[in-house]
């Protein structure tokens, strides 16, 4: 195990390097900078503004210098919010989106299993219709939809909760955006449960349990431990997604989380901020792919990682 792990570790680099590569280049590709204004600059503050910030010479040496910082853990000065390095912004914004995502990937594993194994017990009844219904109306509808929906009906129709605003975090203000981001979430994972638990309750060692006489209780348990495979595939990407904040409900909430602050980088094509949230996006990918694996070994032992 610990073998796999260090080959997995390893394997990382390489693919961080493509990534960062791709998205150094790309993001130049686009047209207009960071100091393109409605009203233009002059040339001469222009040409001050590039010198200081690097901007002034040629890509491969902007990629290198790059590169360097960020083997440092320097993800550079944020060029169109002054004052503030890409680091600072992190630090106020990460944990605002880790909070969300975190509770968020929560209640969707609570809800989605609970609503699978429910709907794959009573399978062909009315749970395993209601549960599919509400699975597939989760995933059909997109969170920019079922966000201001939320506002308007909890907000301002009930004025039960606030319609946007962090508010340090209070837990009024956490309610909608969790809400929101757990439903598409909710709906995959009772879908892949309710599949996987099928197929594992038709297994011989489960109809052997079942001869046995033991009680649904025990059965489920059993079960359950060769059904979560297919939910844990999902959850590494999933995880990543959510914890490192989704751009449109931080965007429609008003969260200061990375996530509003990567669609304001790439608008005003801060090149440092965009980048920075690619690299941070990207680790959380690759580290929660390791842990998948990782607990694929531990429910299924007949994976076995060299």
């Amino acid at each position: 195990m610990l073998a796999f792990l260090l080959r997995r570790t390893a394997a990382m680099v390489p693919t961080l390097l493509v990534i960062i590569t791709l998205a150094f280049f790309l993001i130049r590709l686009a047209p207009g900078g960071p100091f393109d204004l409605d009203r233009p600059l002059d040339s001469a503050t222009m040409a001050n503004l590039k010198r200081v910030y690097g901007l002034d010479r040629s890509l491969p040496e902007q990629y290198l210098s790059y590169l360097r910082a960020l083997v440092g853990g320097d993800f550079g000065p944020s060029l169109v919010i002054r004052d503030f390095s890409v680091g600072e912004i992190f630090a106020r914004g990460l944990p605002v989106s880790i909070r969300i995502g975190g509770l968020a990937l929560l209640l969707a594993l609570i809800a989605g299993l609970g609503l699978g194994i429910a709907a794959a017990l009573r399978r062909n009844r009315a749970v395993d219709y209601l549960v599919m219904t509400v699975a597939t109306l989760g995933l059909s509808v997109p969170t920019f939809v079922t966000a201001p929906l939320f506002q308007l009906f909890f907000g301002l129709s009930l004025a039960w909760l606030p319609v946007g605003g962090w508010n340090d975090g209070a837990w009024r203000n956490t309610v909608l955006p969790v809400l929101t981001l757990a439903l598409p979430q909710v709906a995959v994972i009772a879908r892949l449960t309710r599949a996987a638990m099928i197929e594992t309750l038709r297994a011989h060692h489960i109809r052997t349990l079942r001869a046995q006489g033991l009680g649904t209780a025990t059965i489920v348990r059993h079960a359950l431990r060769g059904a979560l495979l297919p939910v844990l595939s999902y959850l590494g990407p999933a995880a990543a997604h959510l914890l490192t904040g989704s751009l449109v409900v931080e965007t429609i909430f008003g969260l200061p989380g990375i996530g509003r602050y990567f669609i304001e980088g790439a608008l005003s094509r801060d090149y440092t901020l965009v980048m920075g949230t690619v690299v941070v996006i990207a680790l959380f990918v690759l580290i929660f792919n390791i842990l998948v694996d990782l607990a694929y070994a531990l429910l299924d032992p007949r994976v076995r990682h060299g």
